[in-house]
């Protein structure tokens, strides 16, 4: 059990900072992570804004992070406006895995699409990466499509239908 677990809107730099200790982490034990310059202010805020951001605090320490947007061209290319929220960057510091974050932050963008309106929660992951692929099915999302992005690979698309 988590106590004292809140969630922040728009705190870009702190989840900036918690994406780029879990890709230094991630480095370390030789995983495919994001690259260092991919994680600047500059281009995450492309297409999205402050309000995107989301940190998850324990006891008033950042925890977790993510990035929830209304829309995702890149991936989700036929997808209408307000027809699904979109995570990106979903992360959780070493030193709080296995606590269950990575949940607690989906149930939070659940909980936003519910406010919106919004039927469909939808991420996506490298096709490759099979404990990130599980977890997912673990939170409860389906695998509904793949898609190859040229210079970035092959990704596997998440669907989870919200009630």
């Amino acid at each position: 059990m988590i106590d004292n677990f809140k969630v922040l809107k728009g705190e870009v730099e702190a989840a900036i900072n918690i994406m780029k200790e879990v890709t230094k982490w991630g480095r370390s034990v030789g995983l495919n992570v994001w690259k260092d310059e991919h994680l600047t202010r500059e281009k995450l805020l492309v297409g999205i804004n402050e309000d995107n951001f989301y940190i998850g605090q324990v006891s008033n320490d950042n925890a977790c992070c993510m990035i929830l947007q209304w829309n995702d061209t890149l991936f989700w290319p036929k997808a209408k406006d307000n027809e699904a929220g979109y995570i990106h960057k979903l992360c959780v510091r070493r030193k709080y895995s296995g606590l269950g974050l990575s949940r607690k932050m989906v149930e939070f963008a659940i909980e936003e699409c519910k406010k919106r309106n919004i039927k469909y929660l939808r991420l996506d992951t490298g096709l490759n990466k099979k404990k990130l692929c599980n977890l997912y099915e673990s939170l409860g999302f389906e695998l509904v499509g793949k898609i190859k992005l040229d210079d970035r690979g092959q990704f596997a698309l998440f669907e989870m239908k919200i009630r």
